[in-house]
């Protein structure tokens, strides 16, 4: 009987664009806006955990007897859900400018990166309401 385990590849080279320095070609231009979605989008989640957080501790002492709207969590996590869906089919529309070209990639991430961005910024500016 084979020992069918799965292999591990560990990468050990050096991503295939610097992004500060090269003069690029369009893939290098993709990729390179891509990573800075990634950055973005880690830094949406970090401050993620910091407005839920906030919020959770809000709806602790929230008085529902006055109110029967959804507490700050779940109106918050609803706008997020929202939200991800906007950024993620306004930005599609956004690349449709090229679409099917190798210039859509592009378009969509970098339309990502700035969405996310400004989201991260409302996130923050919430609790500090």
């Amino acid at each position: 009987m084979f020992n069918l385990m799965p292999i591990l590849l560990v990468a050990t080279t050096p991503p295939p664009y610097d992004c500060e320095t090269d003069q690029m070609v369009q893939q290098g231009m993709n990729y390179c806006a891509y990573q800075e979605y990634i950055a973005a989008d880690a830094a949406l989640n970090a401050q993620w955990k910091i407005t839920a957080a906030v919020m959770k501790e809000r709806d602790e002492q929230w008085d529902s007897n006055y109110d029967e709207r959804p507490g700050y969590f779940a109106t918050l996590l609803a706008a997020q859900r929202a939200w991800i869906t906007y950024r993620d089919t306004h930005c599609a529309s956004e690349g449709y400018y090229a679409r099917g070209g190798s210039l859509e990639p592009l378009l969509v991430s970098t339309c990502k990166s700035k969405l996310t961005k400004d989201r991260t910024l409302s996130l923050k500016y919430l609790i500090e309401q």
